[in-house]
């Protein structure tokens, strides 16, 4: 880390910890009253049980205060009139009035039963925050509204410690997030299980004033009930439900606007030829005869080097004397609204009696885009909009019986222009700042003479303008309904519940798009000195085409819970039964398997006992089957066991419970299982063939044969895959170890984990141990290991003085992952070796420096060794490599490894938030550290394959040149652009930062005398990705290095958004 983005990090840390080190205490002390016949005030604080030590006893109003002594006494100053506070962590507060006639005061205070019994969403149930012994963390719907997102996913970064949330696009409608739970533990999918209301669904797309809140499950004895796909941890999401009381309804809106928060800058055109020249200068010229600088100022010497840009061209570059003919486009700020909107909206009505309670919603979102579309048809851009409804009803059927139904789903309209995100993004790239001026006053699309300006791949508009575009309207609905039926009345604490849901998601695609160019076009040239207009090409009408396409399954369970209370002894119980089936699904064998549902089947049961809420055990066990694997392997077990201690309700601990009142100490251990192999299928059944007719126009692997004169083609086969009847489930041992912690009077608490996983008997494919002489398909088998730890620590103060309450949470966490086994071909050389290493690791080349004078002299000096042959012949600035082998040659096998994978290794947050009466202020801070990109697209290969592409100027600005020998990337070179292009340390940049998530600062008016029929009204606004510090300027540093269309997708948005709740 060096030492600017230290300074960053510290001053981030200072700001936020500036409500620690200035405690509105300290100012209090201004509104403190002269107060007469101040006397000594004397009491004793108890609860139900006896004295309460470190309770907090302030006159009110004042800095006067002090904390009850082991035996529950205080002894302070006041005056008759004044009042005594008395507050403590788990009790409600009490305030007492100082009278004349009394000087000892016996104040009782009682429990806060609903802190108490905070409750936390677990698998299949719930449970006492106080008994967990597991690995959970939670973040309620209202922390989520914070964050003005489409993608609710977006609003848990930097929520929950050991969620790690990436979000690599912002593109309406497809922004979500990439999101792992304690980093990757497989060679295979690390995505975790996602539940809604208990069943398996997508969340991103919920609308966040349904929800109630969300937990993740992270360690064994949380996650092994869900046993098969339980090895990735586990997302719980909960809606909203009805309580008893008089309808209540509340109408939120908001309206936000979004901008660029950060993107890639290409260079102008001046800058482009001069670059471009440059390259060509010093690729043909011996270095004897170079310019000196890249900034020349006459290209005539250098006419027969094979610039491209004359100096009449890089004049009139420089000049803009001819910006029709010689164009300076920056198409990234000319195809990009400055800002665009975003809109929500939210009803819901919640209330109801005992007998039937009623939670309903109705949301809308529209999100519009920062593409200008320059077309008179308003869908040719990306955009979209989204309407959630969702109704939860409770109803008690009888005395013992009680019916639940969840309606829920959304239905969503989504455009995207010309050839989609991945096309237009792509070739981006290819469009040059003089290749055109876009569109003028009279809607011509004009583009640049090549034969003035220069070869050109393309201009920006050509990657949508005229190309059309699609559009996709979505129906998703999903429906619950769960009957419980209490059996107290064969045994106490008994009950019986089942439950069936339905999901369905229906998509109707209209597709527009013109795959025939970009129609008319005015090419810009000069005739007889004069800057004219040549019309060329024809526009082409758009194509119509329609698509259907639909995917359903359902999900059911049955269960017995129990719970009982004897004295001291609570005792829990599950015994649950499940099964899934999904039609239609998608398998990644060419669908082979498409028409045969996938289902999934299991039993669970959870046995729990604490004493007095002192001393906790939980025992977890999942059996599950899965259709991959052949009978008798078909089926696992999966246990857990967790304890858990409180010493701090021990009789012992009483003489330090005023400094440490609460310290709970928990382990689990446990094992989960995974049988996804991103998409494959039935691991276990013989190989499946494939019939086709082919000729020698189509895929080489799919040619028939053709015998005789008739010129027709026999039928073909190929081998599809190849199974392997001995596969069966991959299994992660997870242990666990815990602590919370209450420190001064409960103001300041503490959680701690510490983790270990060992996933064994991965399923890899043995592709790389099969000769490709045989063309053979490869098979799943079960030879990976990795293991996996970590830690996840949260601090908390919260404080009140009067009105006013604070608080801040900082958390760190950090996963990291080491390859055991992955059934790899054993390399030349041990360095070369993945085993060892985390899961995709990078690899590259070790770069010595940028050749210049000296080079081979420094290297042997530092080696021992003439400095090896590159394989080019090298010119100031090239990339030079170590030999790691020492056989003086680089190769292949110069290798090693190279930076981090995309998914941070350590990740941290700041919340702070600040609550006066009415007003609220909360702030989020988000950093991640131990995280590496791999440039490639935009930033190699520079100027693009065919030497006719955009050149980004963060690689302009940092690439060798004879101005620039401190640079960080090799020189641009046509003629050794593989060499200096290939993986090294200077293309796989530090991607580690700090940003402000976000800020919502909020106004709430309870009960507006000039609106009656309000309970109150609430107004806010708020902001999202505002500040991001990084040592990477080229790009946001969440954004795709490499990946989809070589790693560009739509820009990340900083919002800004304004909003409007009222409750009546």
């Amino acid at each position: 880390m060096n030492q600017n983005f230290r300074k960053k990090v510290l001053m981030v840390g200072a700001l936020s910890l500036l409500g620690l080190c200035f405690s509105p205490k300290a100012y209090a002390a201004d509104a403190t009253q002269e107060v007469q016949q101040a006397r000594t005030i004397t009491g004793t604080v108890v609860d139900a049980q006896g004295p309460v030590i470190g309770a907090s006893v302030v006159v009110k109003g004042t800095t006067n205060g002090v904390a009850t002594d082991f035996d529950g006494n205080f002894s302070l100053n006041a005056s008759p009139g004044q009042t005594l506070v008395v507050t403590y962590i788990g009790y409600l507060d009490k305030e007492v009035k100082v009278t004349a006639g009394k000087s000892h005061y016996e104040i009782t205070i009682e429990e806060d039963r609903q802190m108490l019994d905070e409750v936390v969403v677990i698998a299949y149930g719930q449970q006492k925050k106080v008994t967990i012994t597991g690995s959970v963390a939670a973040v309620g719907g209202d922390e989520l509204l914070k964050a003005p997102v489409a993608s609710v996913a977006n609003a848990l970064q930097g929520k929950l410690p050991g969620m790690s949330v990436v979000q690599p696009s912002g593109m309406p409608g497809a922004d979500e997030p990439t999101i792992r739970v304690r980093g990757i533990g497989s060679l295979n999918s690390a995505e975790p299980l996602v539940l809604v209301d208990g069943v398996e669904r997508s969340f991103g797309q919920l609308d966040p004033n349904e929800i109630e809140d969300i937990s993740i499950l992270k360690d064994a004895s949380a996650t092994a009930v869900f046993g098969v796909r339980g090895a990735n941890g586990v997302i719980l999401v909960t809606t909203k439900r009805g309580t008893p009381g008089k309808a209540s309804v509340t109408v939120s809106a908001s309206t936000a606007v979004q901008q660029i928060a950060k993107f890639v800058d290409f260079t102008d055109s001046y800058t482009y030829g001069k670059m471009w020249n440059y390259s060509a200068i010093t690729d043909a010229l011996p270095m004897s005869q170079w310019p000196g600088t890249a900034n020349i100022k006459d290209y005539s010497p250098y006419a027969d080097t094979g610039i491209r840009f004359s100096q009449e061209v890089m004049e009139h570059f420089r000049t803009g004397d001819m910006p029709i003919t010689f164009p300076n486009t920056d198409w990234i700020g000319y195809v990009m609204n400055d800002a665009a909107w975003q809109e929500q909206v939210n009803v819901n009505v919640n209330g109801g009696t005992e007998k039937m309670r009623y939670f309903v919603s109705a949301g809308f979102l529209n999100q519009n885009s920062l593409f200008k579309t320059f077309s008179k048809n308003d869908d040719e851009t990306f955009k979209y909009n989204r309407f959630n409804y969702r109704a939860n009803l409770d109803i008690n059927v009888s005395k013992y019986s009680q019916l639940a139904l969840t309606l829920g789903g959304r239905v969503q309209n989504r455009t995207t222009m010309g050839g989609g995100e991945g096309f237009l993004f792509r070739y981006l790239q290819g469009a040059t700042p003089y290749a055109g001026i876009g569109v003028d006053d009279q809607g011509r699309h004009i583009v640049s003479d090549e034969s003035y300006v220069g070869p050109y791949d393309r201009d920006a508009l050509s990657n949508y303008y005229d190309l059309g575009y699609v559009n996709e309207s979505t129906n998703v609905l999903n429906l619950d309904l769960q009957y419980k039926l209490d059996m107290s009345f064969i045994t106490p604490g008994l009950d019986f519940k089942i439950k069936g849901s339905y999901n369905t998601e229906y998509t109707a695609q209209k597709n527009r798009q013109n795959g025939f160019g970009t129609g008319v076009t005015y090419v810009a040239t000069i005739v007889d000195g004069q800057e004219v207009l040549r019309k060329q090409n024809i526009t082409w009408p758009l194509p119509y085409d329609e698509k259907r396409w639909g995917s359903r399954n359902w999900y059911a369970e049955a269960s017995f819970n129990y719970a009982r209370k004897f004295g001291k002894h609570n005792v829990g119980a599950l015994l649950l039964y499940n099964q899934s089936k999904t039609y239609y699904p998608w398998d990644s064998d060419g669908s082979i398997y498409e028409s045969i549902p996938k289902g999934y089947v299991g039993l669970v049961g959870r046995v729990t006992y604490d004493y007095d809420t002192r001393y906790l055990i939980d025992f977890n066990i999942g059996y599950n089957g899965s259709e991959n694997f052949a009978e008798g392997k078909r089926y696992g077990t999966f246990p857990s066991f967790s304890v858990g201690w409180i010493p701090s309700s021990e009789k012992f601990w009483e003489p330090i419970k005023k400094y440490i009142g609460y310290l709970k100490l928990r382990g689990s251990w446990g094992k989960v299982g995974n049988d996804n192999t991103n998409g494959a299928r039935f691991l276990y059944l013989p190989g499946a063939w494939q019939f086709y007719t082919g000729a020698t126009t189509v895929n080489p692997q799919k040619r028939g044969a053709n015998f005789g004169t008739s010129g027709g083609w026999l039928q073909a086969v190929k081998e599809l895959t190849a199974g392997n009847p001995d596969v069966t489930w991959e299994t992660a041992s997870k242990i666990n170890i815990g602590l919370d912690a209450a420190f001064i009077g409960d103001r300041l608490t503490v959680n701690l984990d510490l983790f270990w996983e060992d996933r064994e008997d991965i399923l890899v494919s043995n592709e790389s141990q099969l000769p490709a002489v045989t063309s053979l398909p490869s098979s799943y088998v079960n030879k990976g290991r990795v293991k996996n730890h970590g830690y996840e620590l949260t601090l908390r103060w919260a404080d009140k003085v009067g009105d006013f309450r604070y608080s801040i949470s900082p958390s760190i966490a950090f996963a990291r992952n080491k390859v055991i086994e992955m059934l790899e071909v054993p390399p030349l050389y041990d360095y070369l070796r993945h085993t060892g290493l985390p899961v995709g690791q990078r690899f590259g080349y070790d770069l010595f420096e940028f050749y210049q004078e000296g080079t081979e002299a420094r290297y042997k000096a530092q080696y021992g060794v003439d400095m090896p042959d590159q394989n080019v012949t090298l010119k100031y600035g090239d990339a030079v490599y170590v030999d790691l082998n020492d056989d003086g040659v680089i190769d292949a096998n110069d290798q090693k490894p190279l930076g981090y994978n995309e998914n941070p290794e350590i990740t941290w947050s700041i919340n702070a938030s600040l609550n006066w009466k009415g007003l609220d202020f909360s702030m989020l801070w988000v950093g991640a550290d131990n995280t590496s990109r791999a440039l490639n697209g935009y930033f190699r290969d520079q100027f693009g394959s065919t030497n006719t592409s955009a050149l980004v100027q963060w690689v302009a600005d940092n690439s060798w040149t004879e101005d620039n020998p401190g640079a960080i990337l090799p020189r641009i070179s046509f003629t050794n652009r593989v060499h200096n292009n290939r993986d090294s340390q200077a293309w796989i940049i530090d991607s580690k930062y700090v940003r402000l998530k976000n800020v919502e600062i909020g106004y709430t008016i309870n009960k507006p005398k000039w609106l009656p029929l309000l309970n109150y009204i609430r107004f806010y606004a708020s902001g999202q990705n505002l500040l991001t510090f990084a040592d990477f300027k080229g790009n946001d540093p969440e954004a795709p290095g490499s990946g989809l269309d070589f790693g560009v997708r739509y820009p990340m948005t900083r919002v800004y958004n304004f909003g409007l709740q009222v409750n009546f």
